[in-house]
């Protein structure tokens, strides 16, 4: 006789081959009955969930280039700001980590801490700087979840043995990514911390006033939290009320310069310095509760100083969606790593991470997919005050290097030496370093098992059928049933993406490059850049690489009658690449154009954006205030795809109050 699962089996089989014949789907529990998932606890399951193996494995390392280094008196580390997919970015860094390249100050490999706050899934309009939208998500349920969840994948093996991770999320889908992480962290001490910053939600039904900050903790890992009441015995004489009457002592400061350490007593709880003492002598300093207040009016009721209160400051604001305090990342940092030690944020934004980071001795890794994001970190970093809340005195910050991650400048790699263009094209195609030698014929690597030559066109010149067959004559079929050469596009004299020679297959992987379906698991696909303001922190991910195509950029700068001037966009077109195919476009690829007004000659530093949204409702045409042309300026056109073309205006202190002397002096463009 069956047993009942036997029994059960035969039930499901007959179920779903009838819903097969009926062009329907199979039910889920056949899948579940028949092909048993790994047996755990507990686990969100939801469609096109991937193994944590085949997320590791399938994501794709693309180099990190160089583009600028900012800051020379670096020895041992340079702070890293990556323009690029995250996911990309990190598998590369985790490459690094894997080489001993990735490593804190006290030589322990990997990223001591990890502060991310991903895109929230969810339609609703967040609104940042001039009551102006910050983002609207655009990818919501189970693709969010995924999306987050890879990331989270990789930032568990890139950091240390001892670390902490610290993801902010809202509560429309935080009870989702929670779950991810308990299983992706598993065994990592858990803290949920709600953090009060204001009412954000209107409505009858409990508006929204806070938001939750996930933290997970391996063993050992750095944990130094700031005091929240109490005052020790030893310390009351010292005891002070500031003007606000609270009551408290100084102390040590923590080793970054921060005083929140400082104990305090809210003056609700007492009101004279003896029921001060009496109270210190009663309760022993304790450390911070896991609700931190982000408005100072309510800090009173928890007994949280308002020095420590988490709203930023109006000498900090940079003027980007969904910016977040400098006083908040200074508890999360000073409390969960040390001096030296390496802290990642995966969605750097407008680099609040790294500023605070850089402020408390830390060394920092700042990715973000937005040129946005990046020319305005950029800009901050290099405008750094000492004290938290950016007052106080000028900081001279440690070296920190920009690098493009899967979007690349072809005519820096091809002025590269031999051996730095060699090592460079071979990680661009994700090959093993591995040079070896077939019947006398140098090699230089292998990608999926299979050899790989990097031409030397230095010395070699082109490729075309007769050098693939001198090749294929030397080494023969011991070479495998196929080879990849790699050379810069112009090489090669033939358009094919293979040549078959007796049984052997050799790829041609052109730089810039040449997308061959079969060889990848994913369509290529690009960093979008906003358009609006909207869309700013839309999530985004890319998959392959590509390379830099400035567009096509045409305008005419007019003097304006209010004194000021017009630039009018008469062309702007853009190529990239999409599906795997060349593609051409007009106006409506443009993302923004960033403006400079006092260039330097040497470091882009972001003054102002006009998103191509606005441009388009203005005729594509933008308007420059006239205080503002008094220097030499640089525009940045950035279109959808990264590629941007910059513009050096001269002469624009020959524009004043009228066309006519406008035309008398005119404006240059170079």
């Amino acid at each position: 006789m069956k047993n009942d699962r036997q029994q059960r089996l035969t039930e499901l089989l007959k179920r779903g081959l009838k819903n097969i014949e009926a062009g329907e789907e199979i039910p889920t529990e056949w899948a579940r009955e028949l092909f048993p998932p790994e047996r755990r606890e507990y686990e969100l399951s939801y469609y096109g969930k991937e193994s944590e193996e085949k997320v590791i494995a399938d994501t794709m390392a693309v180099p990190l280039q160089p583009m600028s280094t900012f800051g020379t008196n670096g020895v041992d580390w340079h702070n890293k700001l990556i323009f690029g997919d995250n996911l990309q970015a990190m598998k590369t860094l985790l490459q690094m980590k894997e080489a001993g390249e990735l490593n804190n100050a006290d030589g322990t490999p990997g990223v001591r801490l990890v502060y991310i706050d991903p895109p929230f899934a969810t339609k609703r309009d967040f609104h940042g700087t001039k009551d102006q939208q910050a983002y609207q998500d655009k990818v919501v349920g189970a693709e969010f979840i995924e999306f987050v969840r890879r990331r989270l994948i990789l930032l568990r093996q890139l950091m240390a043995k001892e670390s902490t991770i610290y993801l902010h999320i809202d509560s429309r889908k935080g009870h989702y990514i929670k779950a991810i992480m308990d299983e992706v962290f598993s065994g990592y001490e858990f803290a949920e911390i709600a953090w009060i910053c204001g009412l954000m939600g209107s409505g009858k039904f409990y508006p929204k006033a806070h938001e939750n900050i996930y933290c997970y903790r391996s063993s050992s890992a750095p944990f130094n939290p700031p005091q929240r009441i109490g005052l020790s015995q030893r310390i009351t004489k010292a005891l002070q009320h500031d003007k606000q009457g609270w009551f408290y002592t100084r102390g040590k400061e923590s080793s970054g310069g921060s005083d929140y350490l400082k104990s305090y007593i809210a003056p609700s709880t007492v009101r004279t310095k003896d029921d001060a003492i009496a109270f210190a002598n009663k309760h022993r300093p304790q450390q911070a509760w896991s609700v931190w207040i982000g408005k100072k009016e309510l800090a009173t009721a928890f007994n949280d100083h308002p020095t420590g209160t988490y709203a930023y400051t109006p000498q900090e604001s940079v003027g980007y969606p969904t910016q977040k305090p400098e006083a908040l990342l200074n508890r999360i940092i000073a409390s969960s790593s040390n001096e030296g030690d390496i802290v990642l944020d995966a969605f750097a934004g407008s680099g609040t991470t790294c500023a605070v980071a850089e402020k408390l001795k830390r060394r920092w890794i700042g990715i973000d997919c937005g040129k946005l994001a990046i020319y305005t970190i950029q800009k901050r970093m290099l405008n750094l005050k000492d004290t938290i809340g950016n007052t106080g005195k000028r900081l001279n910050n440690k070296p920190f290097t920009l690098y493009n991650a899967g979007l690349y400048d072809f005519d820096t790699l091809r002025a590269l030496p031999w051996e730095s263009w060699r090592f460079f094209a071979l990680q661009l195609f994700g090959c093993k370093d591995e040079p070896h030698t077939i019947r006398g014929f140098n090699l230089d690597g292998k990608r999926q098992g299979a050899s790989v030559v990097v031409f030397n066109y230095f010395d070699k010149g082109d490729i075309g059928y007769e050098t693939i067959e001198d090749i294929h004559h030397t080494i023969g079929k011991q070479v495998g049933n196929r080879c990849f050469i790699i050379a810069p596009r112009g090489v090669f004299l033939f358009q094919e993406d293979y040549v078959d020679f007796d049984g052997v297959r050799y790829y041609a992987l052109r730089i810039p490059y040449s997308f061959i379906n079969e060889l990848h698991t994913r369509e290529f696909s690009a960093l979008k850049q906003p358009n609006d303001e909207d869309s700013v922190n839309q999530t985004v991910e890319a998959v392959g690489f590509d390379f830099i195509k400035p567009p096509v950029v045409d305008f005419d700068i007019k003097a304006a009658r209010s004194g000021g001037a017009t630039l009018k966009l008469k062309k702007f077109e853009s190529r990239a690449r999409v599906r795997g195919k060349e593609t051409v476009g007009g106006k409506e690829t443009l993302s923004t154009v960033l403006i400079d007004y006092d260039y330097n000659g040497h470091v882009f530093d972001l003054d102002v954006v006009h998103y191509a949204h606005d441009i388009e409702k203005g005729s594509w045409s933008l308007e420059i205030p006239a205080d503002k042309l008094t220097k030499k300026a640089m525009f940045v056109f950035l279109d959808i795809y990264g590629n941007e073309a910059r513009i050096v205006i001269e002469g624009t202190n020959g524009i004043r109050s009228s066309r006519n002397e406008a035309k008398k002096r005119p404006v240059h463009k170079k």
